[in-house]
């Protein structure tokens, strides 16, 4: 099986894409004015305080203020020894050590946590937990067990806590010492600016795309990383001596122009951008994201229906689970999501759907919770959504349909623009000629019905021009 990571550098763009089997498995990208917030510590101000909510709104020196619970506030002051507590009361103008777990989205501003976790090639450091804790992503009882007694083993300090992250699992207690002091040193450099800085301030920010990529997903079972920007390639040259050195081997430098358009990567991206998605067995997946909720509906298609309606529905579902665990990943969507699968009669059969969506899930980076799969076939789920997804990175509201998705009929138009004008007519009772600019879509609904509009004049007593702009919105009505 082989898995490559491609790495695209443009002067206005970042782009990572995980490939396996030259198959689309991950997709990232980062723009100077959208680069991510989420990962960052500030030292930030208490504004506003709301009890009735339980939460705080914390200046962090941004445009939006953070979001912070209390009850994470509460928790930090538990932990601190009696000496460094000076009062558990929460009030306006405090200062407090915050990180950034969650994009600002429309209105809202970022979700910030107290909970400071930084995380390395193997382990997250977390300030002020002094606890060790093993992702449960790893699932073998003796691995687990393996990598708790060599943290216990490396003496690390009992001020900060680790989590042991799930590329973690077979590697050697050298390797987790040596991610560990990395992550110390880290830490000191970042209490120093803490110290030396004042709120509202960034006291540290997370890695950049490019990074964050080679640090999630260049595993061991990564054959090549290839990026074609020479000046990046130097760039993770030295990342990587430094902190992954056994991988540098594996980065090659891309020499021609187009990366992503010779490996197959850039037909595969645009697809991401489209509602439907269509399956091997000519099934299709429809993928409708709103604010809050993402829909997808599974239709069969062009399936072969020779199978009967019950496996015919079972195979198509199958195929279906992996393909929409696989589109949550690359189009990042996040918040309820409700897949409908097609109707199956068999419980066994919507036991399997669900687990093969669960296996299929297993790889996401992101949390997500399942509730199950009713009897109907629908499977309701929540997703993280940390990010700006690409698709709002691409795309803007259409000025056309001014985000609707949908304009009105020429039908439509042409009685409303009657109606307008005869409002127009009424107010103004001593216009004698008057002109009517509309879209030709909406003129030919008007011409039409000609007996309506030689009845307007002669009910109102005033000639109506209809001048028609091939470039005028077909909603746009223009009395003149």
């Amino acid at each position: 099986m082989s898995k490559e990571i491609l790495i695209n550098i443009e002067l206005q763009e970042k782009r990572a894409a995980v490939i396996k089997d030259g198959k689309l498995e991950e997709f990232y990208m980062e723009r100077p004015q959208d680069k991510t917030i989420v990962g960052n510590i500030y030292k930030g101000r208490i504004e506003t305080v709301l009890p009735s909510i339980g939460a705080a709104f914390v200046d962090i020196g941004l445009p939006k203020n953070g979001f912070l619970y209390l009850s994470e506030i509460e928790e930090v002051f538990e932990s601190l020894e009696p000496a460094q507590l000076k009062s558990k009361e929460i009030k306006k103008g405090q200062e407090v050590l915050v990180q950034v777990v969650k994009e600002s989205f429309g209105t809202k501003g970022p979700r910030i946590s107290c909970h400071i976790g930084i995380p390395g090639r193997y382990l997250v450091l977390m300030p002020g937990e002094g606890q060790i804790g093993v992702s449960r992503r790893i699932e073998d009882d003796e691995e687990r067990k393996r990598l708790r007694h060599v943290l216990l083993e490396l003496n690390l300090p009992k001020e900060v806590g680790f989590i042991v992250r799930t590329a973690a699992s077979g590697k050697s207690k050298q390797e987790l010492m040596r991610d560990a002091n990395f992550l110390l040193k880290l830490w000191r450099r970042i209490e120093k600016t803490i110290q030396e800085k004042k709120a509202p301030s960034l006291v540290y920010e997370e890695y950049d795309l490019t990074f964050r990529v080679i640090r999630d997903s260049f595993t061991e079972d990564v054959s090549k990383l290839i990026v074609d920007s020479k000046a990046e390639f130097y760039r993770i040259h030295r990342f990587m001596r430094t902190f992954l050195s056994y991988l540098v081997k594996k980065v090659e430098l891309y020499r021609s122009q187009n990366l992503f358009e010779d490996k197959g990567v850039e037909r595969q991206i645009n697809k991401i951008f489209e509602s439907k998605v269509y399956l091997k067995s000519k099934a299709y997946l429809v993928i409708e994201p709103t604010e809050g909720l993402v829909v997808i509906d599974v239709n069969s298609g062009g399936f072969n229906k020779r199978l009967g309606q019950e496996d015919t529905a079972f195979k198509v579902n199958c195929e279906a689970a992996v393909e929409a665990a696989r589109q949550l990943r690359l189009r990042d969507l996040g918040g309820i999501i409700v897949i409908d699968f097609i109707d199956m009669e068999k419980e066994g059969h919507r036991r399997e759907v669900l687990n093969t969506l669960k296996k299929a899930l297993s790889s996401d980076k992101a949390k997500y919770d399942i509730l199950g799969i009713s009897k109907f076939g629908l499977v309701e789920m929540t997703r993280e959504r940390i990010h700006k997804t690409a698709h709002t990175l691409s795309y803007q509201d259409c000025p056309y349909c001014r985000g609707r998705g949908k304009v009105k009929s020429g039908l439509t138009m042409s009685i409303y623009a009657l109606k307008e004008l005869k409002r127009h007519l009424s107010e103004n009772k001593t216009l004698k000629e008057v002109n009517l600019t509309l879209n030709p879509a909406v003129i030919d609904e008007i011409i039409r019905e000609k007996e309506t509009l030689r009845n307007l004049e002669h009910r109102l007593k005033a000639k109506i021009n209809l001048i028609s702009n091939p470039a005028a919105h077909i909603e746009d009505i223009k009395i003149s």
